[in-house]
């Protein structure tokens, strides 16, 4: 691939910088949860989710929210190397996360990929404003690793051509502020596995669903545990065939690990250990062989990083879409993360207190490798799928 820009990308790559300098007020030198965006004094979440609404609305009155997105839905139809572009220009500046990053990454190239016209001129202009917040409504108590193992069940409703759901999810990021949620369901009794399963849209203020807070060990409670319970799902809400839900979840999955996020994360962590090792040369424990391998270690990682985003850019500029390469990203992303962190605490040093923004994240980062699919889950599908290894044995 030509790693070049062109003319046209140069000028795109301008226009985005001008207009992040002349907008952006940048987030706290140090805070380095690249996912929550939130702030190392512990902000109300709801305030946060405010801050983040009326931030997102600013940025798509601009035109600079799902910006590959065709113009009737909210979008400018850039092309796969602009929107690298932008993620990389956009995390530089330090601007906050989108606060509807599930609706965005997710929701919306699904409905793209598969929703009807009439799904996505009703949804996507308010995912894109931030009207509306998402959530995705995936994994369960006894169905995280294994997804498709879900035991969700909607039911067809007979007065209204719909369905009837009921069921358990876990692990929904700002579902108490969601709207909407890609929920995936059973609709096919007697049916295991990936077979049987349809991609319903919830409305998560429907009687029947309930929402309760999980609090994490970093004191935040971002994830929530949904009980629903005989929740009314119009027939309307079906994204894509009925029973074809794994296939349609797909392209969700593949997203979640593969397109926006982790260009966007390769910025983010060059600015975090760009910061390391200034700090590492302030408090000398660069010297330490220690430190100096653990920052050595998260570099290259880093680098790993890059190339598979090269590789994504590359296959999405020839017109395709992520497939199961996209865990590989996951997989380099988790260990990444990880290892900066671990990283973080080196440089710090034992004298250094017990709480602060680098501690935070070192907690925080243990659930990179579960949140979007466990790294054991990628293994598995990079052995099956990409290395065409014999498939595990499944019950």
């Amino acid at each position: 691939m030509d790693l070049s820009l062109t003319e046209t990308e140069q000028r795109f790559a301008q226009d985005v910088r001008a207009w992040l300098e002349a907008n952006v007020v940048p987030t706290q030198d140090v805070d380095p949860d690249p996912d929550l965006g939130m702030s190392e004094h512990g902000d109300d979440l709801a305030e946060t989710i405010g801050r983040g609404r009326a931030w997102q609305s600013k940025l798509a009155g601009a035109g600079w929210v799902g910006i590959n997105w065709p113009e009737e839905y909210g979008g400018r139809g850039a092309s796969p190397v602009e929107v690298a572009i932008f993620n990389a220009e956009y995390a530089r500046s330090g601007a906050p996360q989108l606060v509807n990053r599930v609706g965005i990454n997710l929701a919306g190239p699904t409905l793209l990929a598969h929703g009807t016209p009439e799904q996505c001129r009703r949804w996507l202009p308010a995912i894109v404003s931030a009207d509306e917040i998402w959530c995705q409504l995936f994994s369960e108590p006894g169905a995280g690793s294994d997804l498709s193992g879900l035991v969700t069940r909607a039911e067809p409703d007979p007065g209204t051509g719909g369905w009837r759901v009921s069921g358990q999810k876990v692990w929904t990021s700002y579902a108490q502020f969601a709207r909407y949620g890609l929920c995936l369901a059973r609709t096919e009794p007697g049916t295991t596995g990936p077979r049987g399963l349809s991609l319903l849209v919830v409305d998560m203020e429907a009687a029947g669903v309930e929402i309760r807070p999980l609090v994490q060990i970093t004191g935040e409670a971002e994830f929530n545990e949904v009980f629903l319970e005989e929740v009314a799902v119009p027939a309307g809400h079906l994204v894509g065939p009925a029973g074809q839900g794994w296939t349609v979840a797909s392209t969700t999955l593949a997203h979640e690990r593969g397109t926006n996020f982790p260009f966007k994360e390769e910025v983010v962590h060059e600015g975090y250990l760009t910061r390391l090792f200034a700090q590492a040369a302030r408090n000398g424990t660069l010297d330490d062989p220690d430190v100096a391998d653990a920052l050595v270690d998260a570099y290259v990682s880093l680098v790993v990083l890059r190339t598979h985003n090269w590789r994504t850019l590359s296959k999405l500029a020839r017109g395709g879409e992520p497939g199961p390469e996209s865990s590989w990203v996951k997989l380099t992303w988790s260990d990444m993360t990880q290892q900066m962190s671990e990283a973080a605490l080196a440089v710090e040093g034992p004298a250094s207190g017990l709480w602060g923004p680098w501690q935070r994240q070192w907690l925080w980062s243990k659930a990179a490798s579960i949140a979007g699919g466990t790294s054991e889950v990628q293994r598995n599908v990079i052995g099956e799928r990409i290395l065409g290894l014999p498939r595990e044995q499944r019950r």
